[in-house]
Formats: C-alpha cells, sequence, structure tokens
C-alpha cells in the first residue's frame, strides 16, 4: 500500500498542509513525487501536488488519487524543498509557492495528448493504442488509457517513443505544421526511382533527398531547399511513397534571427582578477555570493560568458537573471551568440505557448542556459552550476503579489542547495547588497574602469529654476536644445530620458486648483493625449478629459507635468527635422514592438530615442554621444525611503548610455533639486560616497540595511472596519515583539484608497525577532474568517520594497 502526500489546490489555511490519499494498484508505480494529480476533495475534484510518497498513514479509510496530471514530475526534488523555503519566508501557503514555479501553460485550462514521437522497431505499442495511433500522431489522454494501462504509458514515455502534452484551451496550443515523411526505405525508392520518366525529373530530385535524409522535414523547408513546388511532392504522397504528417515543432520566439557566433573575448587584467574567484569556487563546488561591482560599460557581460562556459564545460547548467526591462535584444544576441541552441529565454513579452516550450527545452534537458526574468529563478534544472543575477539592484526582482519573493534571495537559497556560487552584477548596487559585501558576507569583486578606459562621460547639471527666471518655460534646458542641433548636425544619436509615462501627469483647473481624481482611487489620473482620455493608473478606470472645471466651470482647465507624448511633440516644434523614436508603455505593448523599434534606432533610422525606465539600461549603441534627463528628480518626492537610491542607481544608469564606444559621450541632468546629494553624486558616477551619505541617513533613521522592514497592509470597503483591524493588528505586534522592535501605525498608506477599498498599514523595524513570523502567522490565521468571507483583505510583506 502506498499513500501520496498531497497539497491541495485550495488556498486556506485549513487546507495548507499535505492530505493522504491512497494510490490505486495500478498506478503504484506511476505516482511521483512533483506530480500534479486529480483528487476527490469534498465533493469536488481537484488539482494537487504531490509531496511525498510514503507506505503509512496514520488516517483510516482514505479516499483514492483519481489520476496523475503528469507522467514525469513538474517539480523536482529540489524545487520541492524551495516550495517549502519560499512558503516559510513570504507566509503564503504551499499551493502557491508551489505554482508560482510553473509556467502559466500548466496554471490555466488544459486537454492532456498522449503524442507519439518514434517509432522504436525493437518496442511494441499495446494493440489498441497502435490503432488508434495509425490515424492520428496525437490522441486524448481519456482515449488512451481506455486501450492500455497508465504503467504501459509511463513506460512509452520512458523509452522516448511517446510523450505527453497539456493542450492549454484558450491558451495557446501545441504549435505543428506539415512535414514530409519517407514511408519506403532507401532501396525501395532507388527501385521506384528508376521507374519514373524524364519529365518527372523534380520528383526524382525529392527521392534522392530522402534516400540521403530519412528524418521527417518540413514541408515548407524541403520546397525551400529544392526549389520545387508543392505538387511534386503531392504527387509521391498519392503513390504512398511519401506521407505528410502534422508534427510538433517548438515556437521560436527567434526563429527568424540568425544569432552570429561570438568568441570569448581576452580580458582586461580587471576582469581576470574579478573572474579567478569565481572560477575557484565553480571548480571547487563550493557555495559563495559574489558582488561584481563594475561601472557602466566595465566588460560585467564578459565576466558572465566565461564563468557559464566554464560551468557548461563542467557539464553543468546556468541561470541568467536580467530585469524585465532589460531584456533588449542585445541581451539575447550576447548570449544566444556564445552559446547558441543552448539557450533558453522566459520573459513576459512571450506568449504563454512560446513560454511553454522553452520551459519545456530546459525540463527535457535540451538546453543548459536559461536567460530571463524574475521567475526565470525556478527554471527546473537539476545539475546546477552557477546563477547570475544582472543589474541586481532592480526593483523588479521583487514580486508583489503572492508569494512575495525576491529573486536575488531565491537565488541565494538554489546556491546553497546545489553548491555553487550566485554572482549579483550592478554598477549601483542595493545598499543592502553593498553592506553585505562590506561585512564579508558576500565577496565582494570590484570593476573600477571601462573596457579600453574609455572616460565615463562628462555630466552637466542644469538648474531648472534658473532657466524659469531667464524666460525658459519650454521643458529642455538651453544647453540641452543646443547639444541636440549639435548632434543632429554631427550625424550623432541621442537618448532622452523621461522618468513616466503618458502626456501629462494630471489635469487641474487654473481658476480654483480643483485636480481631476479617480473615483475608485485616491489618485490624480493620467492624461493620455492619443485618445484624449484620463485613465487611473491603478484599476484601469478611463474618462474624457473635460472641457470645462467640473467644480468651477471655469474654462482654464489644463494638463500638467510632462509625459513622453507631450515631449515628443515639443521636440518636433524646436527641431522639426529630428527622427524620434518614442519607447513607452504604450508604444511597446504590441509583441515584437520593443524589439524593432530599438532595431531601427540601432540601423541608424533615427536621431533621438525618447523614453522611460525602459530605455535606461542594457542598451549599447556606438552612435550615442548625448543623454539628457528630462526631470531627474520625479521619484525624489516619493514617500518611500528608498527615493534616493533609486534616483542615484537609475540617473547613473542612463548616464552609462552615453560614449561607450570610440565617440566621447556627454550627459545632461535637468532639476529643480541640483544640490540633492544623490543627483550630485550620479552625475560624478561616485557610488561610494553615494553608500556614505544614504547609509547615514538609514542609520539616523533606523532603515535597511540597520534594520529588517515588514508592511502589514490592511484593505476593507469599509473605512471605520479598516482603522479598526489595523489598530487591532498595531497593538497585538507591540504587544508580542520585542521593546527594542519599531511599530509605526496604524497610518493610511500613501495611496489610501485603490479601486474603493481603502488602505491602512503598519511598518515594523526590527534587528532580531525570532518569533516574528509565528506572530504574524497568528495574525493571519485569527483573521482567516472574516478574510474568506467578509472581504478583508490583510497582506504581509517581510523586506517591502514599495512602500505605497
Amino acid at each position: 500500500m502506498s499513500i501520496a502526500k498531497v497539497i491541495v489546490d485550495v488556498p486556506a489555511k485549513q487546507t495548507d498542509r499535505p492530505f493522504d490519499y491512497l494510490i490505486p494498484e495500478h498506478l503504484e508505480e506511476v505516482i511521483q513525487p512533483g506530480m500534479r494529480v486529480i483528487v476527490p476533495f469534498g465533493p469536488r475534484k481537484v488539482q494537487g501536488f504531490v509531496e511525498s510518497v510514503e507506505e503509512t498513514s496514520s488516517f483510516k479509510s482514505l479516499k483514492k488519487v483519481i489520476e496523475p496530471m503528469d507522467v514525469v514530475p513538474v517539480l523536482n526534488e529540489e524545487l520541492l524543498l524551495l516550495g517549502d523555503w519560499l512558503s516559510k519566508t513570504t507566509l503564503c501557503y504551499k499551493i502557491s509557492a508551489y505554482q508560482a514555479m510553473l509556467p502559466p501553460a500548466l496554471k490555466a485550462k488544459y486537454e492532456r495528448k498522449l503524442k507519439l514521437v518514434s517509432e522504436n522497431a525493437n518496442f511494441m505499442l499495446p494493440d489498441g493504442l497502435e490503432q488508434l495511433f495509425a490515424r492520428e500522431s496525437s490522441v486524448l489522454w481519456e482515449e488512451a488509457i481506455k486501450f492500455a494501462s497508465i504503467h504501459a504509458i509511463q513506460k512509452l514515455v520512458k523509452e522516448g517513443i511517446a510523450e505527453v502534452h497539456y493542450e492549454v484551451q484558450s491558451k495557446g496550443k501545441k504549435k505543428t505544421t506539415k512535414h514530409i515523411i519517407p514511408l519506403m526505405s532507401a532501396e525501395e525508392m532507388l527501385i521506384y526511382a528508376e521507374s519514373l520518366t524524364k519529365q518527372a525529373s523534380k520528383q526524382k530530385q525529392v527521392i534522392e533527398f530522402f534516400i540521403h535524409n530519412r528524418e521527417p522535414i518540413e514541408q515548407r523547408q524541403l520546397l525551400e531547399r529544392l526549389s520545387i513546388s508543392s505538387s511534386a511532392v503531392r504527387g509521391l504522397v498519392e503513390r504512398q511513397v511519401l506521407a505528410e504528417k502534422n508534427l510538433e515543432i517548438y515556437r521560436d520566439p527567434y526563429e527568424q534571427r540568425q544569432f552570429a557566433k561570438t568568441e570569448p573575448l581576452p580580458l582586461t587584467g580587471e576582469q581576470s582578477t574579478a573572474i579567478a574567484p569565481i572560477h575557484a569556487s565553480i571548480r571547487n563546488d563550493k557555495h559563495e555570493v559574489f558582488l561584481l561591482y563594475g561601472v557602466t560599460g566595465s566588460g560585467k557581460t564578459e565576466v558572465y560568458l566565461q564563468s557559464i562556459q566554464n560551468v557548461l564545460e563542467k557539464g553543468e547548467e546556468a541561470i541568467v537573471l536580467v530585469p524585465e526591462i532589460a531584456l533588449t535584444p542585445q541581451m539575447v544576441n550576447r548570449f544566444k551568440g556564445r552559446f547558441g541552441d543552448q539557450v533558453a529565454v522566459l520573459h513576459s513579452g512571450l506568449s504563454v505557448g512560446e513560454k511553454y516550450d522553452e520551459w519545456r527545452k530546459i525540463q527535457r534537458k535540451e538546453v543548459k542556459v536559461v536567460v530571463g526574468a524574475r521567475s526565470a529563478v525556478f527554471a527546473p534544472f537539476e545539475n546546477l552550476g552557477i546563477i547570475i543575477i544582472d543589474e541586481e539592484h532592480e526593483m523588479t526582482y521583487k514580486q508583489e503579489e503572492n508569494p512575495r519573493y525576491h529573486a536575488r534571495e531565491a537565488a541565494i537559497e538554489r546556491g546553497k542547495i546545489h553548491n555553487c556560487p550566485v554572482v549579483l552584477g550592478s554598477a549601483t548596487p542595493a545598499l543592502e547588497s553593498f553592506a553585505r559585501a562590506q561585512k564579508g558576507v558576500y565577496t565582494l569583486l570590484s570593476l573600477p574602469s571601462r573596457m579600453n578606459n574609455r572616460p565615463l562621460p562628462e555630466v552637466e547639471i542644469v538648474d531648472m529654476r534658473e532657466e524659469l527666471k531667464e524666460g525658459n518655460r519650454s521643458m529642455f534646458s538651453r544647453v540641452l536644445l543646443e547639444k541636440l542641433k549639435d548632434r543632429m548636425e554631427k550625424q550623432e544619436q541621442t537618448v532622452l530620458f523621461l522618468n513616466k509615462r503618458g502626456h501629462s501627469s494630471f489635469v487641474m483647473c487654473r481658476d480654483c486648483g480643483y485636480v481631476v481624481k479617480c473615483p475608485h482611487c485616491d489618485i490624480s489620473l493620467t492624461y493620455h493625449r492619443y485618445t484624449n482620455q484620463m485613465k487611473c493608473h491603478y484599476c484601469g478606470y478611463e474618462d474624457q478629459t473635460p472641457l470645462q472645471c467640473p467644480e468651477c466651470n471655469s474654462e482654464h482647465i489644463r494638463y500638467f507635468g510632462t509625459g513622453t507624448q507631450k515631449v515628443e511633440e515639443e521636440l518636433t516644434k524646436v527641431i522639426p527635422e529630428a527622427k524620434v523614436i518614442r519607447m513607452d508603455v504604450d508604444t511597446t505593448s504590441r509583441k515584437g514592438s520593443h524589439e524593432k523599434l530599438l532595431k531601427e534606432f540601432q540601423d541608424g533610422n533615427a536621431d533621438i530615442l525618447l523614453g522611460t525606465q525602459m530605455i535606461a539600461k542594457g542598451l549599447d549603441f556606438p552612435r550615442i554621444t548625448l543623454v539628457g534627463v528630462l526631470s531627474a528628480d520625479t521619484m525624489l518626492h516619493l514617500p518611500d525611503f528608498r527615493s534616493s537610491e533609486k534616483t542615484f542607481q537609475l540617473l547613473t544608469q542612463v548616464s552609462g548610455r552615453a560614449g561607450r564606444h570610440e565617440l566621447a559621450g556627454e550627459v545632461i541632468f535637468q532639476t529643480y533639486t541640483p544640490e540633492h546629494y544623490s543627483i550630485e553624486l550620479a552625475s560624478l558616477q561616485d557610488y561610494d560616497r553615494f553608500y556614505q551619505s544614504e547609509m547615514m541617513i538609514r542609520r539616523n533613521h533606523s532603515y535597511p540595511p540597520y534594520y529588517y522592514i515588514t508592511l502589514i497592509t490592511v484593505s476593507h470597503e469599509e473605512l471605520m472596519k479598516t482603522v479598526a483591524v489595523t489598530e487591532q493588528i498595531t497593538k497585538v505586534v507591540r504587544h508580542k515583539l520585542s521593546p527594542k522592535t519599531v511599530v509605526l501605525g496604524p497610518v493610511a498608506s500613501p495611496i489610501s484608497r485603490i479601486k474603493n477599498r481603502y488602505r491602512y498599514q503598519c511598518l515594523i523595524k526590527y534587528k532580531q525577532e525570532p518569533n516574528l513570523k509565528e506572530v504574524l502567522k497568528s495574525i493571519l490565521d485569527h483573521y482567516q474568517g472574516e478574510i474568506s468571507s467578509n472581504g478583508l483583505q490583510i497582506s504581509i510583506d517581510v523586506n517591502p520594497y514599495i512602500l505605497m
């Protein structure tokens, strides 16, 4: 008797533990830990994950597992352990942790199919299956198990003869294309070719091809290769020399692209010094966290590539994480160019089907390297040799919904399990990471100078208050305008960076000061010019822009702030001959548009690239010699203790786009607070001094890295209810934690209402608080009933990155 311990897909406190199910006799050899199964739960059938298989259970009269959903486990042993760690550290349910590790296709509605992938002469198919497969290369799972036992099917999969596929309903299916397959042996084909007349020369050509190539080939490729029409093939299919068959092919988002093979570059002295300890760690199977701190353009990517090369030569695998917005074609080029087909790419720009196909390549061990955004940290490798996190300071590595994990922490946890190095790279490391490197928790590796000793670009800070005094009301300072025109004459390129999207930040009446706000959220609406609409970027509410003030009926209603669309308009007024490419959320929302726009800029079809956050990093174009930052202080005024750090990082990154090659670069920061240390030190690219200044402020105000923080946010449709629950929670936290711990609140969140729900929060700052997790879990347990029945929401973020 075997017992499966199953975590069921019912996210609630009462069900957040394994349930015992009896494994039916015919499935005993089949069910393994990490598989998804269908089990009875109360009156319904639900999906669950098998955590382990045991011999005994302490419960009598167990229900039986209905059937497995997988033939091979979707989570390996290590990922099951990681799920456990994830649920404990982020206080989420285990089922949420397991699902976070899988591609979206495995979370949707699905239709399961069994598919024949090769015919092995030494292996007999069960009779019924043979008849099924004679008609079709893939059959519904429900049909297949009528004719063969699951055990027999599992054997077919193990032998590589069949595969199980999940055809995702309404989320994209497997991609199939028409393939041509030889039905006759090479000898029979020779005889058949001799019987053909002279006029059938095209058919002879096809037969000739299949005498030497016995593998199925896509019809499109065959016609291209032999320069023939489909009629020649059709004739041979009719005479049963060849057969047509729809076979599945991987959806390859990069199939239209040729990647030029690149060879390792000779390393500089600094790079050799930095890479040596990483190589030693790989060689000795030793887990160590390295912080690779190198200025922009210092050659960090080459260090990554050669470290991965080292890992691959050892027969191991590598994960490379890059921020979502930096997954530019350039980054993919570098890895595909060096490692070719051994690379899978995972990011949000791919369709559900493409993501699933890339994930399957990893699971089937067809690739050795994964390049991807945050969730790629869960790639199902079993023999990891290195994990690299590029731009490790980026906020996108933190997931803002359950499970609220940080990819850096998940990577370090996997590094410990696999005894392999984790490399964190950045020109502007997160303060927490740099502090750990200073303390010796991480090993610091430095690349202090740019490749070929190129100088860092000259940065000029322009005080926009002075510009206003001098009568310049435009969004471009005189010096920036002058330099823009100069670059146009020299035929060099410029990047203009704006720290937000949309046309104008808000719509305001100049007579009475009324600002148009979202009726459901406590935030002003953003104006979008192309649709002449106002949108809420929190709940999606949209409205037409009013022609007069709803409060005082004045017609002096104007748009305030600066958005990318507005800058583009202004540019065409002041430099009409300039070709501008605008990159923001609106222009890059269509698939492939991000890549297309960058390619246009790279090919020199535009003079100015204007964009938001997404152009701040990863770009490396030789003709960019000027970078203009239009509003350097936008982020400084956010109610967030990390705002100075984020400003410094962003400005340093964006400055690093200029003068990376032969031509010298210049940068201009336009700001209303030129005296702020984060702007001043970003202009000097002086991270060390910034680190000293910022650490002093953090120490004085008890913020990370001196203290850990946890944020509890309570939301409900009734204001009084929200306040009462937050007060109660704050009281419990104060009472149960040590007196040294600082508890702030209850207080309204900076955005106090979203989607008609009021939001209050409580912030906990602590140095050591061993029973914090227990206290927080007990709070969630206490309010469990109200959470499920009364619309109450309590979210707990351990180490939050956004306090809004």
